[in-house]
């Protein structure tokens, strides 16, 4: 389980997170949603341990993050909104380099880079340099970087943006698939048909704040709204206009 606990963020005295509280279930796929700006990749930049929160605290299997960094980073997968990949190194050099930093070695670590080349159908890029790989390629290497060591927790901050249709595909299936072994994962999306296929619960951000949370159809209930997209438009941006009426910075 992931929880966040009262956290809070500001960047030079500005708010950007707003006492946020929610968890996410072992085997549960959650979807965050907020406009741009609304301080959804500075949540989970803080929950990957990239920042720290002002206040607050995040925890990853019952462990607190800035108190077990190193404990948390083995059950965590992250697939960032920078891919961050090395260039010169073949996949297999690059998978084969991350999955050693996680303390796999020999045999087991020969099982973990055939189980993700195999998973995200990566054989045709194996022993290739990624240096000028297509951004759905480039998907796919990080998130078999995210997966190679089998974490229990998966953080994603818009994964299928700009991905092709057989790429987004995978992706879904690949994320279906985790969620049935009892993986945690959340992920950010604009994507709505993809928030309403794929997600347990929706976690709706308006201004560093969680506005509303449920599953797509409870969301739609609640709005008065037939489909997930204006659901979205009338918790996040109604919010957003409730907070600018009162003067609050935005």
């Amino acid at each position: 389980m992931i929880k966040v606990d009262a956290v809070c963020k500001q960047f030079s005295g500005t708010p950007v997170l707003r006492d946020l509280n929610f968890s996410i279930p072992d085997g549960q796929i959650t979807a965050l949603l907020g406009a741009n700006g609304a301080g959804k990749t500075t949540c989970l930049r803080i929950i990957t341990g990239l920042l720290k929160a002002d206040s607050g605290n995040v925890y990853v299997g019952g462990l607190d993050t800035s108190k077990n960094p190193k404990e948390v980073r083995r059950q965590l997968g992250v697939v960032g909104d920078r891919e961050g990949l090395y260039e010169r190194l073949t996949v297999a050099e690059y998978l084969s380099f991350f999955a050693s930093a996680q303390g796999l070695a020999g045999v087991e670590l020969d099982g973990a880079l055939q189980s993700v080349r195999d998973e995200l159908e990566l054989s045709s890029l194996w022993g290739r340099r990624t240096k000028g790989f297509s951004q759905g390629e480039r998907m796919k290497v990080s998130l078999a970087r995210a997966l190679v060591h089998r974490p229990s927790h998966l953080i994603l901050d818009e994964p299928t943006r700009g991905l092709d249709v057989l790429a987004a595909r995978l992706l879904r299936r690949t994320l279906l698939q985790l969620k049935a072994e009892g993986t945690a994962i959340l992920f950010s999306s604009h994507i709505m048909a993809e928030v309403t296929e794929l997600s347990d619960k929706v976690l709706v951000m308006a201004n560093g704040a969680i506005v509303d949370s449920g599953t797509p159809d409870e969301l739609n209930t609640r709005s008065g709204s037939s489909n997930l997209e204006d659901s979205f438009v009338k918790l996040a941006y109604g919010a957003q206009a409730e907070t600018s009426q009162r003067g609050e910075v935005v």
